[in-house]
């Protein structure tokens, strides 16, 4: 036999009444409705203040905000000694290889060698950037180092109107 829509009811004992408060002494809830006697509690608004009493340490532990996150791209770092595991001797080693190898995110604009590790194969880098003694490190192990052309930042506004100001 099918059940109907009609004859669906909740299980006995899954939906209790709400009990009304303040509706007399003989329904259990009445005259103090549940608050007890005086005091805070009893009163209207009176449970809310006392939340804070603890509260005002958790606030106290929570770090201030300060400072700002630049929007600038920053170049991803990649070390020598990754670039020693990766590629073989003699390859040129560009961005877009460093991103088909997942060295570096595919959103970074490129990246930036650092001296960690130690570089054993001759590579020639195009268009990546190098700190100072990871360059020395290329060149010592008998790779080549193409740096990437830096851009030209251009002048705003009123930096062009100083320099006219200032040249008269």
């Amino acid at each position: 036999m099918a059940v109907s829509l009609h004859e669906l009811k909740p299980a006995d004992g899954a939906r209790s009444r709400s009990k009304r408060i303040g509706r007399g002494e003989g329904s259990g809830k009445g005259k103090t409705s549940g608050r007890g006697m005086k005091g805070q509690r009893a009163r209207s608004g009176g449970k809310s203040g006392l939340k804070l009493k603890g509260m005002k340490q958790m606030l106290l532990r929570i770090p201030k905000k300060r400072g700002f996150n630049s929007g600038r791209i920053h170049p991803s770092t990649i070390t020598l000694s990754q670039l020693d595991r990766w590629f073989e001797n003699g390859t040129e080693v560009t961005v877009k290889k460093l991103k088909a190898q997942n060295l570096i995110p595919s959103n970074v604009p490129t990246a930036k060698v650092v001296n960690t590790g130690k570089l054993t194969k001759a590579l020639t880098l195009v268009g990546l950037l190098a700190t100072p003694k990871a360059a020395d490190a290329i060149q010592a192990a008998g790779g080549t180092l193409q740096e990437a052309a830096k851009k030209e930042v251009k002048k705003s506004a009123k930096q062009k109107v100083a320099k006219k100001t200032t040249t008269k």
